[in-house]
This record gives C-alpha cells, structure tokens and sequence, in this order.
C-alpha cells in the first residue's frame, strides 16, 4: 500500500482536487485498495474552531464536469506526524515545498516533491484562487497524477 498526502495552502482547491482525481484513477485501474489518499494545507486559513471549510464551488464544479464528487471533504492541516504516516507528501507549488519543509521538519527521507515534476513541464500547478481558472488548475493537476501514476505502476507495493 503507498499513501499519499497532496497538500497546498488552504485544502479547499489543488490539493482537494488532487486528491479527489487520483482517487478516480486508481478506481479506473482497479487499484483503489492498493492506495491511501488524502490532501491537506499548509495554512489554517479555511479551519475555523477545527472545523475546516469545504472544497471551494469552483473547484466541486470543475470536478463534477469530470464526473467526480468530493462530496463530505473538508479541510485539515497538515501536521508534523504526517510526515511518518505518508509515503509520499505531494505539493502544488515552491511556496507548499517550502511550507512543508519547515512544518515537517524537513525531508530526510526524501518524500517531498511538486505535482508538475511527474511531468514534462514542471513548474508548479496554476493556483485557481488568483485566476478563476479552474480549467487550466484541472489540466495541470489531472496531467501531474497521470504522471505520478504511471511513476508508481512500477512500484511492487500497488501490483
């Protein structure tokens, strides 16, 4: 089993979305139980009383044109435990590496890394919370779980 973290800074759009399209693409390939998936943010920003806000409208729409729900998910923290718990920590741009390191302590097992470098591009996922465009937000993070999962097709843990 591989377990995966996506995190970006208020867990109510990128990471949200990550988490929700891995989920289909491991369900797709038969491989859902083979996984743990989940996302959280570096900021506390859309939790309030420990309660987190839900995925932002735009971003549950954006998924719904795609025919996946996200429906009962609300956003949590990330915290320094989830760093044992995790196999993979998976951040959306440089400002969520450099969040992550320093809540987490570091990265001496190297589980750290950005979405986009499983692809061609690299860079980091367009945040739709500056641009509205949730399309382009879609693009970059379906195309960066593509590539995370063909990465990990080769990994004996999810055959």
């Amino acid at each position: 089993m591989i377990k995966i973290l996506f995190v970006c800074h208020g867990n109510i759009c990128r990471s949200p979305m990550a988490e929700f399209i891995f989920r289909k693409m491991a369900a797709d390939a038969g491989k859902s139980d083979r996984f743990v998936i989940a996302s959280a943010a570096t900021s506390t920003e859309e939790i309030f009383g420990g309660i987190g806000n839900p995925v932002y409208p735009p971003a549950r729409a954006e998924l719904a044109k795609h025919g996946i729900s996200c429906e009962g998910k609300r956003a949590v923290q990330l915290s320094r435990d989830d760093y044992d718990r995790y196999d993979l920590l998976i951040g959306m741009d440089s400002a969520n590496i450099r969040n992550m390191h320093r809540m987490l302590g570091g990265d001496p097992e190297g589980k750290i890394c950005k979405l986009m470098e499983y692809t061609e591009r690299g860079g980091d996922v367009a945040d739709p919370w500056y641009s509205d465009r949730f399309d382009i937000a879609w693009r970059d993070i379906y195309d960066g779980c593509r590539g995370l999962m063909q990465s990990l097709q080769k990994d004996e843990r999810i055959r």
